[in-house]
């Protein structure tokens, strides 16, 4: 294995193992009005990888015009399902938000789940912009949805067909989703589960430059927040501003996938793809060695 992975500028890489493949979905890391479509990059062994291209049909998400960025993905009863954000919505009035689609194999195309073409969500409860969503499927084939910007973490439970949401506890947001804002969150949160603990992962500086980076934190219950323990990736001599990860569990080892600098290159758009191994001690995540 050798970073980056790929020469493309690509960014936000959710990570998903199907079989005996790796799925990374990524950002097209470009100005926010070129951002038109989501990349897949698969691998077999983490040495050779395939990259295919705009695997969104976006002729079914009625509105989503730019800045189409951070994916989420999971199966369920033999779907898969994909969430993306559009247009970068500064307020409700807006068209766009977190659109869902839907396709039989985990590769795309992938169609709106409506008809109509109507984004899931387009709220902005509490001041968390509705992107940079996480699908995590709990053990008991509980879907949660994570998701937010602007320093605001959201979380709601997907319905059992996926377009739409069940109640969470009180306080929330018109019965379906509850603020969980962990410790100097700043957006892209990814949850994994470990000996029966839920372990955050999220971004807290600015994804323009250097100061990106990924902390993490613990919890007993999704929808009582997380508690900070440590910080896993951060810039170092290597790379500047790694963040916006994910992880998943291949052949034996943890990895976490993510994205990062050049040293010296201050184009907020030139980030890379990598990945590294996730080592977890005590309980804990690790802070990940950039290689």
């Amino acid at each position: 294995m050798k970073n980056p992975i790929s020469k493309n500028w690509y960014a936000d890489p959710e990570s998903r193992v199907y079989g005996d493949t790796v799925y990374m979905y990524v950002t097209n890391s470009l100005p926010f009005e070129e951002q038109h479509n989501i990349d897949l990059v698969t691998t077999d062994n983490l040495e050779d990888f395939e990259i295919y291209r705009n695997i969104l049909d976006m002729s079914t998400f009625k509105g989503a015009e730019t800045a189409i960025w951070a994916p989420t993905v999971v199966d369920k009863d033999g779907k898969y399902y994909i969430i993306f954000a559009a247009n970068n919505i500064r307020s409700e009035e807006e068209i766009g938000g977190l659109y869902i689609g839907v396709c039989d194999n985990p590769y795309g195309p992938f169609k709106n789940v409506f008809a109509d073409g109507r984004p899931l969500l387009n709220k902005i409860y509490n001041r968390a912009q509705p992107i940079d969503a996480h699908f995590f499927k709990d053990d008991e084939s509980v879907i949660y949805l994570i998701y937010g910007g602007w320093g605001h973490m959201m979380v709601c439970i997907m319905n059992d067909t996926m377009d739409g949401f069940k109640p969470v506890p009180e306080p929330c947001f018109d019965g379906i989703a509850r603020e969980i804002t962990p410790k100097d969150y700043v957006e892209a949160p990814y949850v994994m589960k470990i000996d029966g603990k839920y372990h955050l992962m999220y971004s807290s500086g600015s994804w323009t430059n250097g100061t990106y980076t990924v902390k993490a934190g613990v919890s007993d219950n999704i929808l009582d927040g997380f508690e900070y323990y440590g910080d896993v990736l951060k810039a170092g001599e290597l790379a500047d501003g790694p963040g916006h990860n994910s992880a998943f569990y291949f052949k034996g080892q943890h990895y976490v996938a993510y994205h990062r600098r050049i040293i010296g290159d201050n184009d907020p758009n030139h980030r890379l793809l990598c990945i590294d191994k996730l080592e977890i001690k005590d309980g804990k995540l690790q802070p990940v060695d950039m290689t």
